[in-house]
């Protein structure tokens, strides 16, 4: 598999083409996931002068571990990376910073005292959006001071007012994790990321997308940690029935839906599962808010 440095972390990762786009695979920017650059904008960004590079890069990549660990896919052009730096969401302040480092261990336990494992540090300080380790340091210590975690070696613990502080700044609630099962369809799953992440949020869950055959080792661990699983079967992906069929061995609801125009050529029977037959996305937002209600 050929190998490449990562424009923004700089760490040497396999990459794989995907049409003009090649796929950088668990680099620093996103630990055991991926995201996707367009291939000709890899020069243009070598290109920046050193100045540019120190000031965008850092953001960059803080962008696409966040965003990724969240589950959103993750493609970017070099027309892109202006607008994500000067986005009003990209902290700027220690405060905001540190926030994002608490909305960080929040995703990633179950209740306060959970020990996270952060490692290596070293390669983490775009969980802040740090340009480098020094300012991560100082703002874990900052936290703990604050008494808001607890670090013991590589092991991050929300004190119960760190919590607090997690759920206050990230909207007051505590999301829910969703896997959203989709096929290997990119303009598919722009349309459900465009349309439909939000109205799952506004029911309480965090949605996270498993739609990469290149995932399809971490989705069975993905879907057991969720408390709800959303999977479309257009495309009748077999990954998609696999990940669902699990899900529901776990007993954990899963919602199944299906575009109209596949729903006959289903594998299985409409009765047994009952889909959300949809259209367009619009339709389905109704569609899944109404099931979401019961």
């Amino acid at each position: 598999m050929q190998k490449k440095h990562c424009a923004f972390c700089d760490q040497i990762v396999p990459i794989t083409a995907d049409g003009e786009y090649d796929q950088y695979i668990d680099c620093s920017c996103s630990p055991g996931g991926s995201y996707s650059l367009l291939r000709d904008s890899y020069e243009s960004i070598l290109a920046l002068s050193f100045q540019q590079k120190r000031d965008m890069l850092h953001l960059i990549s803080g962008y696409i571990r966040e965003k990724t660990d969240c589950g959103e896919k993750v493609i970017l052009a070099f027309s892109d990376l202006e607008d994500i730096v000067d986005a009003p969401g990209i902290p700027v302040t220690a405060e905001d910073k540190g926030d994002r480092l608490l909305h960080y261990l929040h995703r990633h336990c179950d209740v306060p005292g959970e020990p996270v494992v952060i490692h290596p540090l070293s390669r983490s300080y775009n969980l802040t959006y740090s340009p480098n380790l020094q300012e991560l340091v100082y703002i874990i210590d900052r936290l703990q001071n604050e008494d808001l975690l607890i670090r013991e070696g590589m092991n991050f613990t929300l004190t119960p007012l760190g919590w607090e502080e997690a759920v206050a700044t990230a909207g007051g609630r505590t999301l829910q994790k969703c896997t959203v099962l989709l096929p290997d369809n990119e303009k598919l799953q722009a349309e459900w990321q465009d349309k439909l992440w939000s109205k799952i949020e506004q029911f309480g869950y965090s949605p996270r997308l498993l739609a990469s055959k290149n995932e399809a080792a971490n989705s069975l661990e993905s879907v057991a940690d969720s408390k709800l699983v959303v999977a479309d079967l257009t495309g009748q992906s077999a990954e998609v029935y696999l990940a669902a069929g699990y899900a529901l061995g776990l007993n954990i609801p899963v919602i199944w839906t299906v575009r109209s125009d596949e729903a006959d050529k289903l594998r299985i029977h409409l009765q047994e599962i009952r889909p959300l037959v949809w259209d367009t996305a619009e339709e389905l937002m109704v569609l899944l808010q109404q099931k979401l209600l019961k």
